[in-house]
């Protein structure tokens, strides 16, 4: 039997009710409790790094739960985290830039309602992440979720009570889950035996939502404060074009600093393209704006995030979030 080590971290599926709402208090040896026919899959053991819900969740803990699975990588064959949904999507993007390549499957889920109510997904999330963990076909860094193996690089949460809540965002699951058996969809690529672990992240970024009439003011009150500015535009990637320029200049003064600026889009699908409208098309060509196309906001983050850690120039800071890693981005043809 394969041997698998559960990470616990909190988050709903762990969480019993108080006075002041719900509270992460059952361990990871609770959680496996509820669940006994995990036992007739692998041999299992457990790790409790946090129980937090996963609103408190920061880049530090992705550091600590990478740390940890390097230190156990040659003991398992793979590895089960158990988390809070509202930031799940964070952190599996988050562990495909800080673990890439290897052969062993890491694999998140979550719940909607916790483990110990009569009405759940809890157990079957579990249950499915185990399930697809030991399968032949298991592979990277996936969230486990409804019966869908979601890629971390393109997953979010899009719903926030019901239990289909997770999307794959502008690409295939990875597999399918149906009446405990694996499905899979997407090949397993062939990879490196061994991961490369890259434990650094600078989380010193702002992402700013562009609403209309916003003051390009803002840009100068940002800037000695971050290292990275993330603009989530409109649409394809329009942003302010105002008659007096000021907003363009404002992005140019940002870049001019050498801190990048990754312009991503509001809408959840299909994408950015900085080239249809004029708007976009002249801070990109003018400015150098890095544009993140069809990337999920969450990718953009960590990405980012994992790029600044390594003290990289701007064109060189360019052409590496412009690489795809862990299929998190389409490039245009």
């Amino acid at each position: 039997m394969k041997r698998v080590l559960l990470l616990a971290t909190g988050g709903t599926i762990a969480t019993k009710q108080t006075s002041q709402g719900l509270v992460p208090q059952l361990t990871s040896e609770d959680l496996l409790s509820c669940i006994p026919e995990i036992n007739s899959l692998c041999q299992v053991n457990t790790l409790q790094l946090f129980n937090l819900d996963s609103t408190n969740l920061c880049p530090s803990h992705w550091i600590t739960i990478a740390e940890s699975i390097r230190e156990h990588y040659s003991q398992y064959d793979a590895f089960v985290i158990s988390h809070g949904t509202d930031t799940m999507a964070y952190t599996a993007s988050a562990l495909s830039y800080l673990i890439q390549g290897g052969s062993k499957p890491i694999v998140l889920t979550g719940a909607q309602q916790s483990i110990g109510n009569r009405e759940t997904d809890a157990r079957r999330n579990l249950y499915d992440a185990f399930l697809y963990a030991v399968s032949d076909c298991a592979w990277g860094v996936t969230i486990v979720f409804n019966g869908q193996v979601i890629l971390g690089t393109r997953a979010r949460k899009m719903r926030s009570k019901s239990y289909n809540a997770f999307a794959s965002i502008g690409y295939p699951e990875t597999a399918l889950i149906r009446d405990q058996k694996v499905y899979p969809v997407l090949p397993r690529p062939v990879s490196s035996p061994e991961p490369l672990f890259s434990l650094s992240l600078n989380p010193n970024l702002f992402v700013l939502k562009l609403i209309p009439g916003i003051r390009s003011d803002i840009f100068r009150l940002l800037q000695p404060q971050y290292d990275a500015l993330i603009l989530e535009g409109f649409g394809v990637g329009g942003v302010p074009y105002y008659a007096n320029q000021d907003f363009a200049e404002a992005v140019g003064a940002w870049i001019s600093t050498g801190k990048p600026l990754i312009m991503t889009t509001q809408v959840t699908y299909e994408g950015s393209d900085m080239s249809v409208y004029q708007v976009g098309h002249i801070i990109k060509e003018k400015y150098g704006v890095v544009e993140a196309y069809d990337m999920t906001l969450e990718a953009v983050v960590t990405k980012t995030m994992w790029l600044l850690g390594q003290g990289l120039d701007q064109n060189t800071f360019r052409t590496r979030f412009c690489t795809p890693i862990q299929h998190d981005i389409l490039l245009p043809e």
